[in-house]
Formats: structure tokens, sequence, C-alpha cells
């Protein structure tokens, strides 16, 4: 746990100083403040930016910022400085992902407060979100190992995040991409968190596609961890 908290700590420190990183877990929730006080139209739904924003944050910030972080870190030789020191791989995995975690599920609470939910249906979104920042963090964290440097992690990061975070966007617009959209699990959180004021009712689609996402892709980077390692 000391190790742990060491790795936390210095994430914490290094975001301060990393604009690139600092303002992935910032755009969307301020986006979002703005977009609902700022844009009034009789026809839209109601919270319908936050749930826009949400389910793009959740693409976006987890997944390009945990990528960064850990192909830095290998590109800079920190890693290996780390793990002389006495830390271990799955410490420092924990240390970091605890962080964004963290720091993402401070930016979900901005867009939830952006809408207008009860207290309770506000839980349930948070939970969602949560479930979905998991996912993109071991997302993120697999294309950092595999990874040789910050801007190769960016190259593959960037439209890896462009199709889970503009898919569930696009799928309202086009219902044939609407149709690949559905096997996604940004598109699967998109509707419950859309159903979070109706009433969220889980069906047998949600459960699979997130589940078979989240297994497809903690595979991926138990492989990708043990093929490349974190030095």
């Amino acid at each position: 746990m000391k190790n742990i908290a060491a790795v936390f700590y210095k994430q914490i420190k290094d975001t301060l100083k990393n604009k690139t990183v600092l303002i992935q877990f910032l755009m969307f929730p301020v986006m979002a403040v703005i977009m609902n006080h700022a844009v009034r139209i009789e026809t839209m739904p109601e919270n319908f930016f936050t749930e826009l924003f949400a389910v793009m944050y959740i693409g976006m910030a987890p997944l390009v910022s945990g990528s960064a972080i850990v192909a830095e870190e290998k590109e800079n030789g920190t890693l290996r400085a780390l793990f002389m020191s006495g830390v271990k791989p799955f410490e420092y995995l924990f240390g970091v992902c605890g962080y964004l975690w963290i720091a993402c599920m401070v930016g979900s609470l901005i867009i939830v407060l952006s809408g207008t939910y009860t207290t309770s249906q506000a839980g349930i979104f948070l939970i969602i979100m949560a479930l979905g920042i998991i996912i993109s963090l071991l997302m993120g964290a697999c294309i950092g190992i595999i990874s040789r440097s910050q801007m190769a992690a960016t190259s593959i990061s960037v439209p890896v995040m462009m199709i889970f975070s503009f898919l569930p966007m696009l799928a309202m617009f086009n219902k044939t991409i609407g149709i690949i959209a559905k096997y996604t699990y940004t598109q699967q959180l998109q509707a419950l968190i859309s159903g979070v004021v109706h009433g969220i009712i889980i069906n047998a689609e949600n459960l699979w596609v997130l589940g078979g996402n989240g297994i497809i892709i903690l595979l991926l980077f138990i492989l990708a961890y043990k093929k490349n390692g974190l030095d």
C-alpha cells in the first residue's frame, strides 16, 4: 500500500505539470456545464448534453490519459527507476489506475451535477460511469504497455478513442451506424445513462455486450502485459 500510495501521489504532481493529461479531465465536464446553461432548444430532450458528454468523457479521458502516462514513463525510463527502487508492476498499475479512476470520477460528478437528476438518479448515473471508466482505463493501459513512446501511444489511442467516444453520438442520427455501435460498450452505457431518468431496464444485450467488451479488453491487457511488460 505504501508503494501504491507513492505512485498515486506522484501522478497527482505529474498531472498538474502535464497540461495534455490535465485537459482530458476538464474538457468535457466544463463543456457539459457550459452547454447545459448556454443552449436552450424547446425540442431538445432533458439532460441531452449531460448524457452526450458523459459517454464521450468515458470513451476519451481515461483511455487517452492512461495510455499517455504509461507510455511516457516507459519512454523516459521512469518505470525502470521505480521498479529498481522496489515498486512492483502491479503496485504501479494500481497506483496509476486508482488515481486516474478517482480523477475521472470527479469529472463525472461535475457532469452529473450539470444535469437535473434526483440524488438516487445521480448515484445510478455515477455507478454506470464508474464501470465504463474502468473498461476504458484497461484499454488505455493496454495501449500504453504496447507502445514504445508517448507519440506511438497517441497514434493508437486517438483513433480508438474517436471510435468509442463518437459512435454513440453518430448512432443517434444514423441507423446503420447504430447497428454497428450497439456492439460497443460505450453505446450500451449510452442506453443505460439515457434510461436513468425513466428507470433503467437492464436487458440481455446490455449485459453480454458490456461483459464481452470487458472480457476482451481484459484479455488484451493481460496478453500485452505478458508480451511487453512495463519496463
